[in-house]
């Protein structure tokens, strides 16, 4: 059998420096005091519709800020920098929130769903959060995470699915290293059980929880639990999903497309509205054509790149993820691409999730095991053993690229391990305790007031600011196009959209 180092040495220059990595990254806008703003996506940032770089998530007030596809970690990061520096301008006194776990929220009634114009396909996508909010409550989906989208030429399907298997075995230790959200302002989950400790009057944390966001309180749907999706094969996967994208789920069923007085309630009645609804820590993607569901494009044209979903917002850091933080993911995936990849099966897949729920809200609890093929295994133990078979791969990337960068992020993981008070998660529970009565609001209020400032005092290049103008400019102009251009009335749109002939070869 084919050792990982073996599998290392195999690859080629070309196909190293050929890795592709892009950023999306969620905020919500808050007043200076912490408030969510109400307010519209601000004009001056474009339309959410069609703006390729900055655009809205589940909510009118949570910005998605997009980078392109790039070859250097450092141009990667550079884009994401001066898309916050332009969208600072942009807001006037509002902020970024920098935590993931949202900040001072209003009923949910009052968060305000995306809106994308009077177009069918913004029209659709405002339904669709619609949706969102009657399935899983507005509050959920107002949590904010860093979308890592990462490619490496001549991969086939099947080699990108063994990479997702493999992360998704190994993600645990993503979460120790990496995870944010260890506590939570009380109104976050007023009315519901939370099994939460109390630090100061208004925030719940874990103490030994790495990120909330991906366990329990987070991204997680008893519907959905009953998906049991495979990623053995480009076909098994989106057969997975075709069923749950096509079959009427009785509960949405019962809540209907439109309500009695003619609004849409949700875009479908089954148990996935589409593909974006179902929630995973990685997805296999591709690049679709106007009007194209994604299950479409991958089964038309294969996997693209893959999207890794469980990075928390780093507080710690002006735009939420740093050089090192993106190397080490480099490093990680390659890692996940390279080692043997055995088929998952349904055991192992309820497995996965167990040790997912444990390490978010107890990953740093010391002797904490998860579930290794059916064993109790040390989570510190397996990390450190994932880590160890990262470091000669972070050498080959420093030999290709010069330098020890990819080391240095290595080395900084090995002494996360060693260390968990250095943790992100760690560092901010230390932070909350030295002012429980301010809590998670006043953390987060604080940071966020602090990066706004440093990233307004950085330089700016006028051909910069211009270029972002002008883009913003353009996607209004491109909004109204599209809206010209409809002639379906949006019943016959949705319609068309969501047969299932749209999800087939």
């Amino acid at each position: 059998m084919t050792s990982l180092n073996e599998r290392l040495s195999a690859l080629s220059p070309e196909r190293l420096q050929g890795i592709r990595r892009g950023i999306e990254k969620e905020s919500l806008r808050t007043s200076p005091s912490g408030q969510l703003a109400l307010t519209p996506h601000p004009r001056a940032l474009g339309s959410a519709l069609t703006n390729p770089h900055i655009t809205t998530d589940f909510s009118e007030s949570q910005v998605e800020l997009v980078t392109g596809a790039h070859t250097r970690v450092q141009d990667c990061l550079d884009e994401l920098t001066q898309i916050h520096q332009f969208v600072y301008r942009a807001i006037g006194d509002e902020q970024l929130w920098v935590s993931s776990m949202p900040c001072d929220l209003p009923p949910d009634e009052a968060i305000p769903i995306g809106q994308y114009g009077t177009s069918n396909v913004g029209q659709a996508k405002s339904v669709y959060r619609m949706g969102l909010a009657h399935r899983y409550g507005r509050r959920m989906q107002t949590i904010s995470g860093i979308h890592y989208n990462w490619s490496m030429p001549g991969l086939s399907n099947d080699d990108y699915l063994a990479l997702i298997r493999n992360f998704r075995r190994q993600s645990f230790l993503l979460l120790v290293l990496f995870g944010a959200s260890p506590a939570v302002t009380s109104d976050f989950v007023k009315g519901q059980p939370h099994g939460l400790q109390t630090l100061g009057a208004q925030t719940l944390y874990l103490p030994h929880a790495t990120s909330l966001r991906m366990g329990r309180l987070g991204y997680q749907s008893d519907a959905q639990s009953s998906l049991v999706v495979s990623y053995n094969c480009l076909e098994s996967y989106t057969a997975s999903l075709q069923d749950a994208l096509t079959q009427a789920y009785p509960p949405y069923a019962a809540l209907g497309i439109q309500n009695e007085q003619g609004d849409y309630q949700q875009l479908s009645t089954s148990l996935l509205q589409i593909e974006n609804e179902f929630y995973s820590t990685i997805r296999p993607k591709r690049v679709i054509f106007p009007g194209e569901r994604p299950l479409h494009a991958l089964r038309e044209r294969g996997v693209e790149y893959v999207e890794v979903r469980c990075m928390d917002l780093n507080p710690f850091l002006p735009v939420g993820i740093d050089e090192s933080t993106a190397r080490f993911l480099d490093t990680f995936l390659l890692h996940c691409l390279l080692s043997g990849s055995p088929l998952d099966t349904p055991q192992e897949i309820a497995e996965r999730a167990r040790n997912q729920q444990a390490t978010a809200s107890r990953g740093r609890e010391p002797g904490l095991c998860l579930e290794r093929d059916g064993q109790p295994v040390l989570l510190m133990d397996w990390a450190k053993e994932v880590l160890d078979e990262c470091a000669p791969i972070a050498q080959a990337l420093d030999a290709l690229h010069g330098g020890d960068a990819h080391h240095q992020a290595w080395q900084a993981a090995k002494a996360g391990l060693s260390d968990p008070s250095t943790l992100p998660s760690a560092r901010v529970v230390a932070a909350m305790q030295q002012d429980p009565d301010s809590g998670h609001a006043g953390f987060a209020r604080a940071r966020s007031g602090q990066t706004r400032q440093a990233l307004l005092a950085n330089h700016l290049a006028a051909e910069v600011l211009a270029r972002f103008e002008q883009q913003a400019q353009a996607s209004i102009q491109e909004q109204a196009r599209i809206e010209a251009a409809d002639t379906l009335a949006f019943e016959a749109f949705r319609q068309d959209y969501m047969s299932a002939q749209h999800l087939v070869v």
